[in-house]
């Protein structure tokens, strides 16, 4: 007679498919704790919004150190201890798939992925052309130079996707690199300008904060925030996760906020905030600071320009290359069509993936080029905005998947864990959880909250569409993409029939495995 075979421990087992555990096999470890450090500073730290939070002056800079306090530091906590103990590729994706269930999982992953090909497409590919035009030679908008130039800024992004990651990643240790280098020169630049020619400053009082400047701010100052959990994405190609990313998230949160806060206060110390705008303030303020370079400043102008454009590509390729892992994740575990959830045998990459967002990303940048007046129309730019704030939703359901996870999972080994026990992570996970909801919400509905307090917003002026308009273009658009989301998973019948079994921690389901 034969012995009875003890079932599983549910908590120490994930019901997957065969076409994952087939895709798992292409999977090559290659990134150590530096190259995850380069990685997540690369998917932080955007310098195309430095300028405008700079423009909002002084509460600009106290808002950024607030939130690095109230919302980067529980953040932190709660990604490494999620991300260090449940390792698997496509980290976002599992961890909402194992806390919520495969198809809030597949949601999670289509509003986190789509953002990435419409901002490289809508968004860095504009200001890289912007910023190449204004400072090195003029790109006429419209024109076949205009349409190359973001071609080929997309593309590259992509092809930095595609490569083997043993490979790329030297791409975000690069980038990584060249935002200390860049911002770095900068603030020396900014501070021999000061001595040279003083500062335009600002009263003390002008950092005590508003609730108006807040709610304009919030949404954008989330987004610089975001990407802790982005190196999960390719958590299975790491070579130690459970020790390394824990470190690397302090490590790279930490680099993070100086990144920010520094060049910001020099922007507003440098230019008064009237002459502050978009990418201008960023690039005004290097134009302003670096005549103490005499005859250099030309070259050095030029030089800078070059490797801001850099510094953005890098953020695109970094955000596409963990986007694409988590969708492919999801398309291979059945939560979106199983066409997508193939890795490159030789690659180890989703090339599959990465094309679709490469076409998507080229098509939305075509489409706002030659329907939408250079992608300055303002129904244009509603559409762009909610587009790209997709990821700022995507954190309600992963955030909450952590404490989720600490009650279905709560076996599964933690390498490390939020400080304070039980209460230490119920009040972490709801600040964090508080802020996205309330950045999301003034993403999707903008002068709600100020009408609500009495704050003064013209909503026309700010938009350039009425508030009917707006709202009609923000709510259908995030259809769009839940109906994305929601017909990928009706498609992916036929891969989750095929199930398989794995171990969520292979050294605690062993010891819950039956001898003999």
């Amino acid at each position: 007679m034969s012995a009875a075979v003890t079932p599983p421990d549910a908590e120490l087992v994930e019901e997957t498919t065969q076409l994952a555990v087939e895709e798992k096999g292409h999977l090559k470890k290659s990134l150590r704790r530096l190259d995850m450090v380069g990685f997540t500073v690369c998917a932080l730290v955007g310098l195309d919004t430095l300028g405008t939070v700079a423009a909002n002056g002084a509460q600009g800079f106290t808002w950024l150190i607030l939130l690095a306090l109230l919302f980067v530091l529980p953040y932190m906590l709660l990604m490494s201890e999620i991300g260090s103990s449940f390792t698997q590729e496509g980290g976002p994706y599992e961890w909402v798939k194992l806390a919520f269930g495969r198809l809030q999982g597949g949601i999670a992953a289509v509003l986190y992925w789509i953002t990435n090909p419409l901002w490289v497409g809508g968004s860095l590919a504009f200001i890289s052309t912007e910023a190449f035009s204004d400072n090195i030679s003029t790109i006429t908008s419209g024109s076949a130079g205009d349409y190359l130039f973001k071609t080929l800024f997309i593309w590259l992004s992509i092809g930095v996707a595609i490569a083997s990651l043993r490979r790329g990643k030297w791409i975000p240790n690069i980038g990584a690199l060249l935002r200390i280098i860049l911002l770095g020169f900068f603030t020396i630049t900014a501070i021999a300008y000061a001595i040279d020619h003083g500062v335009a400053g600002f009263p003390a009082g002008d950092l005590k904060p508003t609730g108006a400047v807040f709610l304009a701010l919030v949404p954008l100052l989330l987004f610089n925030y975001v990407g802790f959990e982005l190196q999960n994405g390719a958590a299975e190609e790491m070579e130690n996760p459970a020790r390394d990313v824990p470190l690397s998230v302090l490590r790279s949160g930490t680099i993070g906020v100086l990144l920010y806060a520094i060049p910001v206060l020099a922007i507003i110390l440098v230019l008064p905030a009237s002459k502050v705008t978009g990418i201008g303030g960023f690039l005004d303020a290097v134009a302003t600071t670096f005549s103490v370079w005499g005859g250099a400043k030309t070259v050095l102008l030029d030089l800078m320009t070059v490797c801001f454009i850099g510094t953005l590509l890098t953020s695109g390729a970094v955000w596409m290359i963990g986007g694409d892992r988590i969708l492919a994740v999801a398309a291979y575990d059945g939560a979106f069509p199983g066409y997508f959830g193939r890795f490159h045998p030789k690659l180890g990459t989703p090339v599959r993936v990465n094309v679709m967002s490469g076409i998507f990303s080229t098509i939305f940048m075509v489409v706002a080029v030659a329907a939408f007046n250079g992608g300055s129309d303002s129904k244009f730019l509603v559409v762009l905005t909610i587009a790209i704030s997709t990821t700022l939703i995507s954190y309600l359901w992963i955030f909450p998947a952590a404490i989720k996870l600490r009650y279905n999972h709560g076996h599964v080994h933690r390498p490390y864990r939020v400080p304070g026990g039980t209460a230490g992570i119920w009040v972490a996970t709801g600040l964090v959880t508080f802020w996205v909801a309330l950045g999301s919400w003034v993403a999707v509905f903008p002068g709600t909250l100020e009408s609500l307090f009495g704050l003064e917003y013209d909503f026309r002026d700010t938009w350039g569409v009425s508030r009917a308009t707006y709202t009609t273009l923000t709510l259908g658009t995030l259809a769009v993409i839940f109906a994305i989301a929601l017909t990928g998973y009706g498609l992916s019948a036929a891969t989750r029939r095929r199930t398989a079994v794995v171990p969520i921690d292979p050294g605690l389901a062993e010891q819950a495995a039956p001898a003999g």
